[in-house]
């Protein structure tokens, strides 16, 4: 089982990036799938998350308004486009698979590697 994260980089206050999280070994269609992120000295914070097919979307207050997921059922993925980044933003930032609510609750079944993001000002 693999989430394999992947579009960090570098970008400038008020730019975008777009993460996109690429599942294998088995299937994540039952699964909801969801983004975090790590900033050094700071615990893992919930960024958004999609249930199964899509339908519900679920946002932390510091990215609501700026990030949009949505997951794409037939590639086993889910994608973060992140607009209007700001240097706080700046974190490693991972993707997982699990129950909605376990998502929304940081405690999904499987981790994906970060990727990392850094918005400089």
């Amino acid at each position: 089982v693999q989430l394999q994260a992947s579009g960090g980089g570098l970008v400038q206050a008020g730019g975008s990036l777009r993460l996109s999280c690429a599942a294998s070994g088995r299937t994540f269609s039952s699964y909801g799938m969801g983004w975090f992120r790590q900033a050094p000295g700071k615990e893992r914070e919930f960024i958004a998350a999609v249930n199964w097919n899509g339908g519900s979307t679920y946002y932390g207050d510091s990215v609501k308004g700026r990030f949009t997921i949505s997951r794409d059922g037939a590639k086993n993925a889910v994608a973060l486009q992140m607009n209007s980044l700001k240097p706080e933003d700046t974190a490693v930032y991972y993707c997982a698979a699990g129950s909605f609510i376990g998502i929304r609750n940081v405690a999904p079944d499987h981790w994906g590697q970060g990727t990392q993001v850094t918005v400089s000002s």
